[in-house]
């Protein structure tokens, strides 16, 4: 009797442990085999549309993301309570928050915050200020050299974005010109101007994704062919020069030049960095040289995770570099020697250097928030399944209308990229479509397709209020994030137009030298047009 109660004392746990682990298992393989019903359905859009149309019509971004996050998180969980929250939460903040591009993102903005804030205290942008009031002059002045800084700074879009906002932003305010407008100005040099370097994060994405085919050498091919790229920048460049303005831009233009270059009341970054703290004794050189160390650094630090030091080429090693890893590693250095300059020099104690880290934190926690925000939100339509929608859309048109794809894939790219607020992704889901239908087929079409892929992507991305190189120009030029996008969408809108009309054209005529002058010309019309139907804007020089 004892050895049979004994055999069960063993058994039974035995028997519970084994059907526990079973039960465990079949639970695991019904939540990684589970589908919602609204799955790669125009329904998995929903979430972004709702989102970005509360943000247009509300102005307050934070709650129109949750919303759209919530909107997501009811669809994927088939309107359960408890799958809403978990998926709020365990398959939205938590994931991305644990992912480790994204935590190195963070980390950099984080550094960079600092250093901005170092440089002010230290009284290097201030200097720099005094400096630049004795050689740009006028406001025309003052806005083509933020563009020509935009453009020197290619490496990266999001390094772009903070640094040419927190060295500009003292000029252009000297200058009247609106935060609306220095947004405007940095967005559109920081993807627009990536997507046609060569060396750059995004040409290593971009070669990346293209399986099958020598990526750096089809980007290189497709960079004539990217006209929302090079015609956002010849349209901001022209409208600069001709000092015209128009929608709710002209409005913001228009109280600039009366002394408000805010217009609305929100302006969070008004109290971030209070006036009178910058040290009086600080030079030009207390902005430059940690400015010079935080880009050298960072390409060092890029090339360093694409094996540069192993010993592959800088080509090879900035095509397989890892942007989040190599920002973070050399903006970190790029603080070091940023705290070891302003000791050595004496403009700052070691207390008040640390002082500044913490407080740069707090200068971009809302980019920051928006950020976490939109990467959330991106998680809830990747789970319903946006890019296989979109992309099953492709594949069912791509053999009727072949000369009409590359304008195609553009809208397409523009509204798949506008929604999930991801250029990368956007290049991720179209590019091997694009290569897996013309590469056999018509080579010389496929190059015309890529472009017009990665034009859209960075057009969409250029309108979206959840993409994060908008909310990095709004946390650069110390911008309202709505105010924004609100002003620069009309702008982007008359580049996508153009750039819509010049890819019909391409698809059917196929020559670089006639397509790019008349897509050029084309631009410069409607500018003239638009100067003609809005000179009542009347710019000071």
């Amino acid at each position: 009797m004892r050895r049979l109660m004994n055999k069960w004392r063993f058994t039974i746990p035995v028997t519970l442990f084994l059907a526990l682990a079973c039960s465990v298992l079949v639970m695991a393989e019904e939540e990684e085999a589970y589908t919602p019903k609204m799955y790669a359905t125009f329904w998995a859009l929903i979430p972004p549309i709702v989102a970005i149309v509360l943000a247009l019509i509300t102005k307050e971004v934070y709650s129109s993301l949750f919303i759209g996050i919530l909107v997501g998180a009811l669809f994927y969980s088939n309107f359960s309570f408890e799958g809403t929250v978990l998926h709020i939460f365990n398959g939205g903040i938590i994931s991305v928050l644990s992912d480790s591009y994204n935590v190195g993102i963070l980390v950099f903005l984080v550094i960079l915050g600092s250093m901005v804030c170092l440089m002010n205290r230290a009284g290097g942008s201030a200097a720099f200020g005094r400096w630049a009031g004795k050689h740009i002059k006028t406001r025309v002045g003052a806005e083509l050299s933020t563009i020509l800084l935009g453009v020197l700074i290619f490496i990266d879009d999001y390094f772009n974005c903070l640094t040419v906002g927190s060295v500009m932003r003292p000029i252009t305010d000297k200058h009247n010109v609106s935060r609306a407008k220095l947004a405007y100005l940095i967005d559109a040099t920081a993807a627009p101007v990536c997507i046609i370097a060569p060396i750059s994060s995004w040409a290593a994405a971009v070669s990346g994704f293209v399986k099958g085919e020598e990526g750096l050498s089809l980007f290189v091919k497709a960079i004539p062919w990217n006209y929302y790229a090079i015609l956002t920048i010849i349209m901001m460049v022209s409208m600069v020069i001709l000092k015209v303005e128009f929608g709710p831009m002209g409005v913001h233009e228009s109280n600039a030049l009366k002394g408000d270059i805010y217009t609305t009341d929100a302006r969070p970054y008004l109290n971030a960095e209070p006036e009178g703290e910058g040290n009086p004794s600080g030079k030009v050189i207390d902005l430059l040289i940690p400015i010079l160390s935080l880009v050298i650094c960072c390409v060092i630090g890029m090339i360093y995770t694409g094996g540069f030091f192993s010993g592959e080429s800088f080509i090879t090693a900035f095509s397989n570099s890892d942007a989040s890893v190599g920002l973070a590693i050399g903006s970190f250095f790029g603080l070091i020697i940023t705290v070891i300059l302003y000791m050595c020099r004496r403009v700052l104690s070691f207390k008040k250097c640390m002082a500044c880290i913490p407080d740069g934190f707090k200068a971009m926690v809302p980019a920051i928030l928006i950020l976490t925000f939109a990467w959330t939100l991106k998680a809830m339509t990747d789970s319903l399944g946006a890019a296989e929608f979109v992309a099953n859309g492709i594949k069912a048109s791509a053999g009727s209308l072949m000369n009409f794809l590359p304008a195609i894939i553009f809208l397409i790219a523009c509204f798949l990229s506008f929604a999930t607020g991801t250029s990368w992704g956007t290049f991720g889901i179209l590019i091997p479509i694009v290569v897996e239908a013309f590469s056999a087929t018509d080579t010389s079409l496929m190059i015309i397709a890529i472009s017009a892929c990665m034009a859209g992507a960075v057009c969409g991305d250029h309108c979206s209020p959840i993409s994060d190189t908008t909310i990095m120009a709004s946390a650069g030029a110390q911008c309202d994030h709505v105010n924004h996008v609100s002003t620069q969408l009309p702008y982007a809108i008359v580049a996508a137009a153009v750039s819509f009309v010049s890819y019909l054209i391409a698809g059917f005529v196929r020559n670089v030298v006639i397509c790019l002058p008349v897509s050029i010309i084309l631009m410069l019309l409607v500018v003239f047009l638009i100067k003609a139907k809005f000179s009542d804007l009347k710019q000071t020089a």
